[in-house]
């Protein structure tokens, strides 16, 4: 993909409506700002995995994109148009290893079931990690369809079984495991088969479950959430990679209301903030837990940003 993309960045030339909106772009077309080029290449996967253009996906298979994107380019100007209306929006499914890991453990500390909140969920995709397994060596978690194996390196998390009593999340703009199929799909690379493959199963589990995903601020969602304590169950409160795309308001907000909710935790209601998240240091993100009563901190570990690899560690 970063060949074909730096092909396209030398060979577009003004012209047409859509190289003059690529090349002319309103706003910061890099991967901290639109991320202009992602888009583009989705739009082209996109037609890929349509069928919509057979000479580019010969291309693809043959792992030479570049000529035959640079044709599609011209054929396809408005499907492409399109597809650089709108940020790029995926679910990297591989977090939820950490997070699978992370519910046992809080599932051996507390012996409650799980309700699961998520902040920046998408599709909802990681709000199915108990619909995976884990292969770590010399142990497995769960029996799902949606199969993980990242590097692991730390003890091994505890196998007691957990319940998901419930579970919902939030996005700004939520996409829907049916009629955005193709939206998924088309951000994850073909020369990366097993994301698809992955990517597919929990699109299926998710049609299948539906998990609520509502269209809100992460904040605002987050308070009409805790609003009502759920007796007997353990509350978890949990994002990847999200944080940094909300507001500094909303960040400031949602933990004022997680400091508010925790007040109240009480042994039959507890609360857990579970977050991986970039910390500003460049090996991977960090896996950070909270639990109230008590309000303690405490790390978990590492991983990296697409889930490859894990470090667990845990206090105890």
């Amino acid at each position: 993909m970063d060949k074909l993309l730096h092909g396209l960045s030398t060979a577009l030339r003004p012209g047409s409506p859509l190289t003059d909106r690529i090349l002319n772009w309103q706003g910061d077309p890099g991967p901290a700002g639109d991320a202009l080029p992602l888009r583009l290449a989705a739009g082209l996967h996109a037609l890929v995995l349509t069928g919509t253009d057979p000479a580019l996906a010969n291309a693809y298979a043959a792992r030479d994109p570049f000529p035959a994107a640079l044709a599609a380019i011209d054929r396809h100007a408005a499907h492409l148009d399109r597809w650089l209306d709108t940020p790029p929006q995926t679910n990297e499914l591989r977090r939820s290893a950490p997070l699978l890991a992370a519910g046992h453990l809080l599932t051996a500390r507390f012996g409650l079931p799980l309700t699961l909140s998520e902040l920046g969920a998408s599709a909802g995709l990681n709000l199915l990690w108990d619909r995976c397994t884990l292969t770590l060596p010399g142990l497995t978690l769960g029996a799902g369809p949606i199969q993980l194996a990242p590097d692991w390196d730390g003890p091994l998390p505890p196998a007691t079984p957990l319940t998901i009593a419930d579970r919902a999340g939030c996005d700004l703009y939520p996409l829907d495991p049916e009629t955005d199929r193709l939206r998924l799909l088309a951000y994850l690379w073909p020369d990366q088969p097993d994301r698809l493959t992955r990517t597919e199963a929990a699109l299926r589990e998710a049609a299948a479950l539906r998990p609520k995903i509502t269209q809100a601020d992460a904040a605002e969602w987050l308070d009409h959430r805790l609003a009502t304590p759920r007796q007997g169950r353990l509350h978890i409160v949990f994002h990847t990679i999200a944080a940094q795309y909300f507001p500094a308001t909303t960040r400031a907000q949602i933990t004022e209301s997680l400091r508010m909710a925790g007040a109240k935790a009480t042994p039959t209601t507890p609360l857990a903030h579970l977050e991986l998240e970039a910390d500003g240091t460049p090996d991977g993100a960090a896996l950070t837990l909270t639990t109230w009563p008590g309000g303690q901190t405490e790390p978990l570990g590492r991983a990296c940003f697409h889930g490859r690899w894990v470090r667990w560690s845990p206090m105890a």
